[in-house]
């Protein structure tokens, strides 16, 4: 686990409610509310970076094999 700081932020009124509200309904700290949603969009912006990584592998990948098919064709004879 990491270690904990504290930090003063300011936050519209009726997210504080939310936060407080959510807080009640699960037994947890106004701050684990705020801690759990930052690591949940901590944990959507690496799935974002990650999907984004992986459109672009896989375009690479399909030009390779593509350029990689390409050669193949000039070098290896058709088999009859």
């Amino acid at each position: 686990m990491s270690q904990l700081a504290k930090l003063t932020i300011s936050v519209p009124r009726d997210l504080i409610s939310f936060a407080d509200k959510v807080a009640s309904e699960r037994g947890i700290s106004r701050s684990k509310v705020i801690s759990a949603c930052l690591e949940n969009f901590a944990a959507q912006r690496k799935l974002i970076e990650l999907q984004e990584g992986y459109k672009a592998m896989s375009k690479e990948n399909r030009e390779f094999a593509k350029m990689a098919f390409e050669l193949q064709r000039r070098v290896v004879p058709e088999w009859k």
